[in-house]
């Protein structure tokens, strides 16, 4: 590939490079295998939620021909005695899966304190998607049951789950793409304020306020690899500049894989109480890699949205499966509340077609009122199969009541052992801190560069090629796929690999991959020195 083209490459967004890198490594110089570590799609999912999802939709269809049976054609379920109905459907000894619905049955009505009827009978509809969501912004129960296994995932033992509202939405990033729409529409954010951003962080966050609709300022608070891209010391005190009106982290970070440290949550904490206006968003979908996770939700509650995302722990990105959680008191409101009237006015007229007082309407409510453009507010709401999917994820955890969730485990212990036989391969410090998800590393090429052939070459690497050249050469000549970290906020020469997507063993092979391309460099360089000394 040509210098200019390189060059063109950089201007583009990161996922985009990627995309590009995968049609060269596809056909590679060496006719390797093809290995694209670059996405942080699971190459695994859980069965468990969804042979359970198979046998609801089965269930579904029998309740519905009972009250019209006609050729393809069913009719609508009852409520009365579904329970017991759907008991005596079951058969654990036939289907191993149907000794899961026992136990959520149990779950609902022990633990959570449900009616069974009901709950089954929203299961049901939900699964066969035979009405509108209603409520839009989430499912009676479904929002129950969610709240459960956010505290019992995220909060640490924090007890936020009766005091949390949720809106379910297509996946996480739809809950960005809202989240950033409502905040500009209800004066929260405007042309020209500052936004804090945690980085190196999932591209969106940094691509999403430079945007005409925002024209937003970013304030990086950053981590690097000195410190394993845990925040930098003294990088939280920024967010004590009056001007930043908003904080966005990524817990776990994309890509760093780190964790805040209960250090990093203390000092946030301490912020709020000196800048109570500060509003924050914490986008929390790797959690469930770290040990003793908590997040930031569950630290300054009334400041903070919470995004999280199914698709990662249950290897469910074709799903689409997120939500938005808020404080039933919160910074979004109050703010909402104390802005001059002609605002106010505007935005009373925004939402008056579809609520009586909307000056009551929560920040929460807006965002579902917004996603679909007001007008539509009446037949908003994520799909009813995809809520319920929700729920079946959630109650595979949840039934586990407080015991070990093997499922979980397993997942940390994959990315765990992809990210050792990765770093050891190439000879990479690891950190082995509980901080760490291990989803993601950040591998600094012109590090190892460095260490293994001294400083004079990683110069010559740092000022004879392009950002991209290792990344391309990767793919072009290896068939190799990473992606760059710049475009997630690192400095050049730092590459996102992640441990997510391939095969455990390929892991191995992609560092040394890696290794055999930087020693062609290397070769170049010693070229290089042999021309300068025989002129």
């Amino acid at each position: 590939m040509k210098i200019s083209e390189e060059k063109k490459l950089e201007d583009l967004e990161s996922f985009v490079i990627s995309s590009k890198m995968t049609a060269l490594a596809k056909e590679n110089a060496k006719n390797n295998i093809f290995l694209d570590a670059g996405r942080g799609n699971p190459n695994w999912i859980n069965k468990k939620a969804r042979l359970a999802f198979n046998r609801l939709v089965e269930f579904g269809i029998i309740e519905s021909e009972r009250t019209i049976n006609k050729g393809d054609m069913a009719g609508y379920t009852e409520q009365h005695g579904m329970r017991q109905r759907f008991e005596a459907f079951l058969r654990p000894e036939e289907y191993k899966i149907d000794d899961f619905w026992l136990d959520i049955l149990d779950y609902i009505r022990d633990d959570l304190k449900l009616n069974q009827d009901e709950v089954i009978k929203e299961f049901v509809d939900g699964a066969i998607g035979n009405n509108y969501p209603m409520p839009a912004r989430v499912l009676k129960n479904t929002g129950k049951i969610i709240n459960q296994y956010l505290q019992t995932t995220l909060y640490n033992g924090v007890d936020l789950k009766d005091e949390t509202d949720v809106f379910a939405t297509e996946g996480g990033t739809a809950a960005i793409v809202y989240i950033f729409n409502t905040l500009r529409e209800n004066k929260l954010i405007n042309y020209g304020d500052k936004i804090a951003i945690n980085t190196p962080i999932f591209t969106p966050y940094i691509e999403i306020p430079t945007l005409n609709d925002y024209q937003m300022v970013e304030v990086d608070l950053n981590s690097d690899a000195s410190n394993h891209w845990e925040i930098a010391p003294g990088e939280i005190d920024k967010l004590l500049d009056p001007s930043i009106k908003l904080f966005v982290v990524v817990n776990p970070s994309n890509p760093g894989s780190k964790a805040f440290s209960k250090k990093d949550l203390a000092e946030i904490k301490e912020v709020i109480k000196k800048r109570p206006d500060l509003m924050i968003v914490t986008d929390d979908v790797y959690g469930t890699f770290v040990e003793n996770f908590q997040t930031l939700y569950s630290v300054v509650p009334d400041n903070t949205l919470l995004v999280y995302s199914f698709s990662k722990l249950f290897g469910a990105t074709g799903w689409r499966l997120g939500l938005v959680a808020a404080h039933e008191e919160n910074v979004f409101d109050r703010l909402i509340s104390q802005l001059p009237n002609k605002d106010k006015q505007e935005l009373n007229k925004r939402y008056g077609s579809v609520e009586f007082e909307p000056s009551k309407m929560k920040f929460i409510d807006r965002l579902v009122a917004d996603s679909r453009s007001i007008s539509l507010y009446h037949t908003a709401g994520l799909s009813t199969p995809q809520q319920i999917m929700e729920d079946l994820f959630s109650l595979t955890h949840l039934v586990n009541r407080n015991k070990t969730d093997k499922y979980i485990e397993t997942s940390k212990n994959i990315v765990g052992k992809r990210y050792t036989d990765l770093h050891d391969s190439l000879n990479y410090p690891k950190d082995e801190s509980n901080d760490n998800s291990k989803y993601y590393s950040i591998i600094d090429i012109y590090t190892i560069a460095e260490r293994k052939y001294g400083k004079e070459f990683r110069s010559f690497l740092e000022n004879n090629f392009e950002q991209l050249d290792f990344l391309i050469n990767l793919a072009q000549k290896n068939g190799v796929v990473l992606m760059d970290g710049v475009g997630f906020g690192t400095h050049p020469g730092c590459l996102r690999v992640s441990q997510a997507n391939l095969p455990t063993e390929d892991y191995r092979l992609i560092g040394n991959q890696m290794m055999q391309l930087l020693a062609d460099y290397h070769k170049q360089f010693i070229e290089h020195k042999v021309k300068i000394k025989n002129k």
